[in-house]
Formats: C-alpha cells, structure tokens, sequence
C-alpha cells in the first residue's frame, strides 16, 4: 500500500501579508524593548532615593513633618507616573486602533521613547515637527515612525544627523526622514538586542497600517498618513 504526501497549500497572499507583518511587529517591539524599559524605570528610580531621605527624617529626634509630609506627596507624584508609564507602554503591545494624536505630540511620543538610543548609537536627532492641526491614527504613527528610524539607522552608519520634518496635504500627513552622514569617530554601540530592520519589515508594517511609504535611497524616507481629523483646507495648502 503507498502513501502519498498531502499536497503543500501555499498561504493566501492576504495572509501571507499578515504574517508578515505580525513577524515585523514582533521585530520591532524586540528593538524597542530597552527603550520601553527605561521608559518605565524613570518614574520609579527616584521613589527609592526619597523614602531613603524620608526613613532618615523619621528617625531624626523630632521629625520635621512638613518635610516628610512633602517627600509623601513626591513619592505619591512619581507612582502616578509611574502607573501612566505602564499603561502607555501596554497600548504599544495591544494598540488602541481608533485612539488618534495631534501631528506634533506623536512625533514627541516616538522621538522621546528612542531618542536616547538612538544618542547612544552616535545619531544626532533634530525634531523639525512644527504644530499643526489635524490628527492621525497614533498606532500608525507609532508603528511606521519609530520603524523607520531603527531602520534607517540600521542602514547608515553613525555618526550621522537625522532630521524629521512634517508636511500636512489635503488628505493625509507627510513625514520626511532624512539622514546626513557625519564626520567625525563613531560613538559606542553595542549590537542590537535583536535583529536589524529591513525595509521589507518596514513595508509590511506600513502596508497592515494603511500608511504609504516610498524612499530615496537610504538617506531619505517619506511617510504618508492619512488625516484621520483633517486640518482645514486653509491650513492645509
């Protein structure tokens, strides 16, 4: 009696893209991983260092309680930061899909989670995001932004400048990443804590968030978001 294998199904393209995209998610939250994790200690470093100096006030033969009172209510302060901190963090690993950000406070967002990384490695970031009316779906502006940064970087080596900057069309939101090689000795960088970001990462993670991406070369990166709160079409021309 023979046996005959099972004919292999190839997977429908629109889940092939799924999955491709759910492998580039996966990538770049690994990438982002010590960023998120520094974000969450800095809120929580302090609280330590003021209940030392509070223990210490207590202990005193007749404590001051004004000052005890106030070192209470900065560990209060910092707690509730800290608490903000990680819920923020949890809506990058379960993004909120209709939550929208103003252009200038998600670009704020994503620079400040990597900036410091991205120093560490040698990069210089100019954040040239000026106001503007009109929001954007901040789990796309999340997603494609701080990809394109690791992966631009990924791509040119330090040192170099990196400037953002922002345009607002009449339907949607244009982000230009550019990147200037510098001169000068690079700065130390350890590896990556996972792998580089490759452009196919980039375009899948674009394409599962509805965001148009082109680029020029490995310099220039141009994104494409759509208004999901279009900013008047005097603002906008």
């Amino acid at each position: 009696m023979t046996s005959s294998a099972l004919p292999v199904q190839e997977p429908a393209p629109a889940a092939a893209l799924a999955r491709r995209a759910e492998a580039a998610r996966y990538a770049l939250l690994r990438r982002l991983a010590p960023s998120m994790r520094h974000h969450l200690v800095v809120n929580l470093q302090p609280i330590g260092m003021i209940y030392e100096v509070m223990d210490r006030r207590l202990k005193a033969p007749s404590p001051d309680l004004a000052d005890v009172h106030e070192s209470a209510h900065k560990i209060n302060s910092f707690a509730k930061a800290a608490l903000a901190s990680c819920l923020d963090v949890v809506t990058w690993l379960a993004p909120d899909d209709v939550a929208s950000t103003t252009v200038d406070a998600g670009v704020r967002e994503c620079l400040g989670l990597v900036a410091t990384s991205l120093t560490f490695r040698g990069y210089n970031l100019a954040n040239e995001v000026a106001p503007m009316p009109g929001e954007v779906r901040r789990a796309a502006l999340r997603t494609v932004l701080t990809g394109a940064l690791i992966h631009a970087t990924d791509s040119t080596r330090a040192p170099a400048d990196i400037a953002l900057s922002a345009h607002a069309l009449p339907q949607a939101l244009l982000l230009t990443l550019t990147l200037r090689p510098t001169d000068g000795e690079p700065s130390f960088s350890a590896d990556p804590p996972y792998r580089p970001l490759e452009w196919a990462d980039l375009e899948a993670l674009a394409a599962a968030e509805g965001v148009q991406l082109t680029r020029e070369g490995p310099l220039l990166l141009r994104i494409a978001l759509a208004w999901v709160a279009p900013p008047t079409a005097a603002t906008a021309a």
